[in-house]
């Protein structure tokens, strides 16, 4: 699979106009900047959860928007594996049944990794069982990387994984993200405001600048 993430849009949520340029063939970009630059607003247009005003997306080979070719593939055609800040567990399923939901997004012919393989690699098997709410921070973002992968994602999206954890257990999801990286043939949309751990685990960094104000 090829790792080239080409992105050139603009944006204009809440009539703030946002242009972001990324072109990479990292394994893991690193998307940053501070608070209220639009980091989140361009993991949604990737995710096709919002629409650019102009430009193109095109991330490991599929072309996901083009507004010139007025191509915009809607979410489920897009086959994101997207990682929300808050995870959006299900609070009334267990773990096993929040993974299992991944795969409801996964043609058979798509899938490239099985629940039992997640589980292994985010080791995470004496978390089935548990409810959401019984989850620490880190262990819930396992979760909700894991039942990203199972919905067969060309692309894994990750927002502020590293968010409000201990260094302990960012230093744990740290070495997780840095396995995922390293052994699924899969790029990475990293949205972060740690330094070091951006450091740590990306290929190519770039920096969006704050959003002006539409005329």
């Amino acid at each position: 699979m090829t790792h080239r993430i080409d992105i050139d849009i603009t944006l204009a949520p809440g009539g703030r106009e946002i242009a972001c340029r990324i072109a990479s063939d990292a394994k893991l970009t690193a998307l940053v900047g501070p608070s209220g630059a639009g980091k989140t607003s361009v993991l949604n247009a990737v995710a096709g959860l919002a629409t650019p005003l102009a430009g193109h997306i095109r991330v490991a080979g599929t072309t996901l928007f083009d507004a010139a070719a007025g191509v915009n593939l809607p979410p489920e055609r897009r086959r994101t594996g997207y990682v929300f800040q808050d995870t959006r567990l299900f609070p009334h399923h267990r773990v096993a049944a929040n993974l299992a939901y991944g795969t409801r997004f996964a043609a058979p012919e798509d899938r490239w990794i099985g629940q039992d393989e997640v589980v292994a690699l985010l080791e995470i098997g004496d978390l089935l069982a548990r409810w959401p709410a019984n989850l620490s921070g880190g262990e819930a973002r396992r979760v909700a990387i894991g039942r990203a992968l199972l919905s067969a994602p060309r692309f894994l999206l990750l927002d502020e994984p590293f968010a409000a954890l201990d260094p302990l257990r960012a230093e744990a999801l740290t070495g997780l993200i840095e396995r995922i990286r390293d052994e699924l043939d899969i790029p990475i949309l990293l949205v972060s405001h740690s330094a070091a751990e951006v450091a740590r685990l990306a290929g190519q960094v770039v920096e969006l600048h704050p959003h002006t104000a539409l005329a």
